[in-house]
């Protein structure tokens, strides 16, 4: 445990305090460190931060006993607790989590994806790379911070968002630490480079996988410069920075990546250090080469996607950095599926194929429905989809747009409306739609419109694309989060009813 002056002292040679008032504390050992009052301890310090913060939460913290508190300004108590007063709370959090946690010198090998699109994938197939590397020399099973899910070898448990704040982070890098785990894989999303989570991490590799408008509303990125910036930062916090030659805004990227002590290059186009070609599709199952100075191999994947191969590249790309053998690479891509991401689903006469997906901004819509074309030529495609409330505006437009153009059908739905009403963003969103010529349908039940979607495609050959949520089992009402069945548990139970009722339809033509 650390004395409270520890952690005044650190923040004071980063520049960070106003003010400050802890006499005869300075050699308290502090006990906790948290910005939620229900999880504040005796002798902890307690963070105040978010725009929706209120003093209520401060004096709940205290009343639990908490030693000192930080914040951006100073409140009048009564309670007369040591109090740190600082510039920015945004970077004292990662100084103090370093302290409490003892990260300071790093002792996990991180690794960093970020990207408009396919973050939580590649750092799955990462993890799977690591995994198999790790169990051939007998080490433990590597981490995740993932969209979908967290591992540190202590904590297993859902994810609540894309990037933890700063001090989870430091927790989860202290959790694998001490559970033996060497490398630790993470999604760093542009939230998390713009508020500073990730501040005063090194990460021994960095990917960054493509950029496209996204994000853009009041309470995120005010436009794409600030969106696509606060993505690029992440170079300035990589040693190894790995680079998709077949991004827009590539030689953008690729300056900016310069910052690193080394550069790793991959994608199908230009001249990539790792180069992927002849990319083949047989019987759903996709299979592509690999160029490199180190080999020249066949990679198979489990997953579906042609997108997928970009994933697949960034993830050896990666595990070349490392140094990682190329057996290795091949056994973990060929096994490795992804919760909620391209899961499909097949009715019994396999005329009727449903995907659950994550896709949810204008790349993942345009990739995914390029290699549902590709894979699926003649079928009908049916969209089940919402658009989040309060941010990511541009979403409404974009979707609805991408989404008319390419199928034949689509159902607007709930996503997460959060203080908006479904059928407002439905019309906003059904608008664009039917702009681009499509008939869509408004139902706000997410699982009625799955089933709907479902029962409509009939004895047609039918892809159901259900969008936007993919494993995830909670929806986001006003300021409150709630628990729902996924969207696989959801297509399942409608297959399901869709094989018994074609069935008893055939049953009914014979007799």
């Amino acid at each position: 445990m650390k004395h409270l002056k520890e952690y005044l002292g650190k923040m004071k040679a980063a520049g960070l305090v106003a003010a400050f008032c802890i006499d005869g504390q300075e050699e308290m050992e502090v006990q906790g460190l948290t910005f939620d009052s229900k999880a504040a301890v005796p002798g902890g310090i307690f963070v105040c931060k978010g725009k929706n913060f209120r003093v209520e939460y401060l004096k709940e913290a205290l009343q639990r006993g908490c030693l000192c508190y930080v914040s951006e300004k100073h409140y009048e108590l009564s309670e007369g607790a040591s109090w740190i007063q600082v510039r920015d709370i945004r970077k004292a959090m990662p100084v103090l989590a370093a302290v409490f946690y003892e990260t300071e010198q790093q002792p996990v090998h991180l690794t960093g994806i970020t990207g408009t699109k396919g973050k939580t994938t590649t750092a799955y197939y990462i993890k799977a790379i690591l995994d198999v590397w790790e169990r051939k020399q007998q080490k433990e099973e590597t981490g995740i911070l993932s969209s979908v899910d967290i591992y540190d070898g202590k904590e297993q448990e859902p994810a609540k968002m894309t990037t933890p704040e700063a001090i989870e982070i430091h927790r989860h890098i202290r959790n694998a630490a001490d559970a033996g785990i060497r490398y630790l894989t993470m999604e760093v999303s542009s939230q998390a480079l713009k508020y500073k989570r990730v501040r005063g991490l090194k990460f021994d590799v960095g990917v960054f996988l493509n950029i496209s408008e996204d994000h853009i509303s009041p309470c995120e990125h005010e436009n794409f410069e600030d969106y696509f910036t606060s993505k690029l930062s992440l170079f300035k916090q990589t040693r190894v920075a790995c680079v998709n030659l077949d991004s827009a805004e590539k030689e953008r990227i690729l300056s900016a990546s310069r910052i690193a002590e080394r550069v790793v290059t991959f994608g199908t186009t230009g001249a990539p250090d790792i180069w992927g070609h002849d990319i083949e599709m047989h019987n759903g199952k996709i299979s592509f080469r690999v160029r490199c100075d180190r080999f020249h191999e066949k990679f198979h994947l489990r997953m579906h996607g042609l997108f997928n191969v970009e994933n697949a590249l960034a993830a050896i790309a990666a595990a070349y950095a490392y140094g990682v053998d190329v057996e290795s690479m091949k056994e973990a891509l060929a096994s490795v599926q992804v919760k909620g991401r391209m899961e499909e689903f097949e009715s019994k006469d396999r005329n009727l194929v449903a995907i659950v997906d994550y896709a949810h901004n204008r790349l993942s819509f345009e990739k995914l429905y390029d290699s549902v074309y590709k894979e699926y030529p003649g079928y009908e495609i049916y969209t089940v989809f919402g658009c989040p409330g309060d941010k990511a505006l541009n979403r409404r437009r974009d979707l609805g747009l991408v989404s008319g153009l390419f199928s034949n059908r689509v159902y607007l739905t709930t996503d997460d409306p959060g203080t908006e009403s479904v059928s407002r963003i439905s019309e906003e969103t059904g608008h664009y739609v039917e702009m681009a010529g499509c008939p869509c349908e408004c139902i706000e039940d997410r699982a009625l419109a799955i089933h709907r979607a479902i029962q409509d495609a009939g004895e047609k050959k039918t892809v159901v694309l259900v969008l936007g949520k993919g494993s995830e089992g909670r929806q986001r009402f006003g300021n409150l989060t709630y628990d729902c069945p996924t969207d696989s548990e959801m297509v399942r139970k409608s297959m399901n009813n869709f094989d018994r009722q074609t069935i008893r339809q055939k049953v009914s033509r014979r007799s």
